[in-house]
């Protein structure tokens, strides 16, 4: 390990590059012994908090009272003070907002609800693995792990399977780091999705159907109806967060199966007595969401360092998934590991991820289908890395595998 001077001086949270690869574990394990509270200059703007200790990050989480989701989730302050009453995701809310707003969807999420979905969920893992297990070859992001979580959220939206694989390739825009050479294709992603929205919502507003946005569409909060603009940032919320976790767990879990080939066969040996802890695992391991971000309401006191109002705190849950005071060896890939409590999905609090049920739904029945259909599985190629400090995951990972016949015909859309 670099000499603490030196890692001290150079870390660089920001740096895309840093994340190429996965996420900076050397540099988080630094933070955590030495400065686990630390301030980490922003370019461009005030600075920021990186809390990387687990339960630091969890306190944080799970106070919305001492800090606040209302100044935004990413790092980059992109809300001008001027702006503080336009309207904002649900993920910008504190309650009692937060609460009224997270309360539309949340019947479409609970286990109940999930568990009826669970047939169709199945259909689709199966349809997916067919449409390429002829071949033997296909990108495992692009073609497998990130169709199921668009095909779920697209039909229950009620927009066509294609559409939702697009909408979601625009998420993916709109998490990387800007390119110099266009540096507003975010902001034209995010313009894209609320003029889609826009149209959905025109539509259910007309014609209602039995789907999630007519629900939205139709709904109302503090007896106002939604308005167009509240509908499409909710949309593209369920689109965004719809993706991250399912699309990343399962293609970068599948590497990090690959890479481990005796937790791999462990999984195979037994994989309906394995597969449940194996996920949990496999989340810990690659922590989809690398941060979210809160600001502090008050004068708070964090493990030893003084957080002025207004100061931005950054959760880092990779560092926390990773920290041997919550986990016994935590750089060990262990598919039995249990108890288990990961904060891949925030860690509690009144933010923990509305869509962890469906999420685990999703990512089950694609890792079913890929370890008993993919036989010979194997990377064809260097897997190529997002290019983003938000999102963790593999963007491409070209496989090859043994032919094998399809199941059956091609479902309708």
């Amino acid at each position: 390990m670099a000499p603490a001077h030196s890692l001290a001086h150079s870390l660089d949270l920001l740096d895309p590059d840093a994340f190429d690869g996965g996420q900076p574990h050397e540099a988080f394990a630094w933070l955590r012994d030495n400065d686990p509270v630390h301030w980490h200059r922003e370019p461009g703007g005030p600075g920021f908090w990186a809390v990387t200790r687990y339960d630091d990050v969890k306190l944080v989480g799970r106070d919305p009272a001492a800090f606040s989701s209302a100044g935004g989730i990413l790092i980059p302050d992109v809300r001008a003070a001027q702006d503080d009453d336009a309207p904002r995701m649900m993920l910008e809310m504190d309650a009692p907002d937060h609460t009224r707003y997270r309360r539309l969807a949340v019947p479409e999420f609970l286990p109940k609800a999930v568990k009826g979905m669970a047939p169709r969920v199945e259909a689709l893992a199966v349809r997916i693995i067919d449409d390429v297990i002829e071949r033997g070859e296909c990108d495992l992001v692009t073609e497998v792990a990130g169709l199921m979580p668009s095909y779920v959220i697209a039909e229950m939206l009620g927009v066509p399977l294609a559409d939702g694989v697009e909408l979601y390739d625009l998420t993916e825009t709109i998490h990387s780091t800007p390119d110099p050479e266009n540096p507003d294709a975010g902001m034209t992603a995010v313009m894209a999705m609320l003029e889609y929205a826009r149209g959905v919502w025109a539509d259910r507003r007309a014609e209602p159907r039995d789907d999630l946005s007519t629900a939205l569409a139709h709904a109302t909060v503090n007896g106002e109806p939604l308005s167009e603009i509240d509908f499409g940032l909710y949309f593209l919320l369920l689109v965004d967060a719809g993706g991250d976790t399912t699309r990343n767990l399962v293609a970068t879990g599948m590497l990090a199966l690959l890479e481990h080939p005796d937790q791999l066969d462990l999984l195979r040996g037994d994989l309906d007595g394995r597969l449940d802890a194996a996920i949990e695992e496999l989340l810990r391991w690659v922590s989809p969401v690398v941060y979210m971000r809160r600001t502090a309401t008050r004068p708070v006191r964090l493990g030893d360092k003084q957080i002025a109002a207004g100061d931005k705190v950054v959760m880092y849950y990779g560092s926390a998934n990773r920290d041997p005071r919550a986990f016994t060896d935590p750089d060990v890939l262990d598919i039995g590991r249990g108890p288990n409590p990961h904060v891949a999905f925030g860690g509690g609090g009144p933010h923990y991820c509305l869509g962890a049920h469906l999420g685990r739904a999703e990512i089950r029945a694609m890792l079913r289908e890929i370890l008993t259909r993919l036989r010979g599985l194997r990377t064809a190629q260097r897997p190529e890395w997002l290019t983003s400090t938000f999102i963790s995951g593999v963007k491409h990972l070209p496989v090859e595998f043994d032919p094998a016949p399809r199941l059956g015909p091609l479902l309708a859309d």
